[in-house]
């Protein structure tokens, strides 16, 4: 099957039309590509430069550019190679266009002003990474989102994501036959700006299979134990009986993306507080 070649062009960082691409490339998970990433395009020796390329290795040209003479620019080069093209952004801000009743400003990567939103995920990735895995518990308090679970269970990545979404996360293992550190319950029994604790679960199997390949970093004995299923079973069980007698709700990870996990908890954030019932 022959290679198809991507060229994806941005006047700006490219991180949107990359996620496009992302988003969209698994569907054809069987047909093998190959991307070319041009950023930061914003003239018109630029963009001819990145014609000169198209021509080279001819593909479908993926662009978000937000400015009318340089979308022109590249669709008249695209016609001219004869080569696919598609704005991706031109559906959506013609909609937005009549929707708000007024013309779209051409400022090319306004997505990534150093705004307050900005900011504030830059203080949730902060927050996310000093309280990784247990650290500064005597901080809980300040995040809104606590997520428990024992060892391997992508409690790590899934408090980075929520923090690029702005959401001040924190993560604390479940250790076997140890009680819950204080600092966790305490965080609990707040009236005011309580955070949301979520609990992980997972299917013992999957979780072998993860722990296996952490197994050359680990001591003997500990690696007797850690990838042992009967005593992941046991600690998963430890856990949600945890869980389960303090009211948290409890999210599956079993086979889920990050995105998939996260998207759960998002929900749980928008709904009502009391949400000690729901199972995912």
């Amino acid at each position: 099957m022959p290679e198809r070649i991507l060229h994806l062009v941005s006047d700006s960082t490219g991180e949107t039309v990359s996620k496009v691409i992302r988003s969209c490339l698994p569907q054809f998970e069987t047909q093998p590509s190959h991307e070319y990433l041009w950023s930061f395009i914003q003239s018109k020796d630029e963009m001819a430069m990145v014609l000169q390329e198209v021509e080279k290795n001819k593909g479908i040209v993926v662009f978000t550019l937000v400015d009318s003479e340089m979308r022109d620019f590249m669709v008249e080069g695209c016609r001219r190679i004869g080569v696919p093209y598609i704005s991706v952004l031109d559906p959506i801000l013609n909609v937005l266009e009549q929707y708000f009743g007024r013309k779209k400003e051409f400022k090319a990567g306004r997505q990534h002003q150093l705004n307050a939103d900005y900011f504030q995920r830059m203080e949730a990735v902060d927050f996310a990474i000093s309280h990784d895995d247990g650290q500064g518990m005597g901080h809980l308090k300040r995040a809104q989102v606590i997520l428990a679970g024992v060892s391997r269970m992508s409690k790590t990545p899934c408090c980075i994501y929520l923090a690029y979404r702005g959401i001040k996360a924190a993560n604390v293992p479940i250790i076997p036959d140890m009680p819950l550190p204080q600092e966790l319950v305490n965080a609990h029994s707040l009236t005011e700006s309580r955070p949301l604790i979520v609990g992980f679960v997972q299917d013992a199997h999957q979780l072998q299979q993860i722990r296996q390949h952490r197994l050359s970093y680990l001591s003997a004995d500990k690696a007797m134990s850690y990838a042992n299923i009967a005593a992941i079973r046991e600690e998963i069980a430890y856990s949600k009986r945890l869980f389960e007698e303090h009211g948290w709700p409890i999210i599956d990870v079993t086979r889920r993306s990050v995105e998939e996990i996260t998207a759960l908890i998002i929900q749980l954030l928008h709904k009502d507080r009391d949400v000690q019932e729901l199972f995912f």
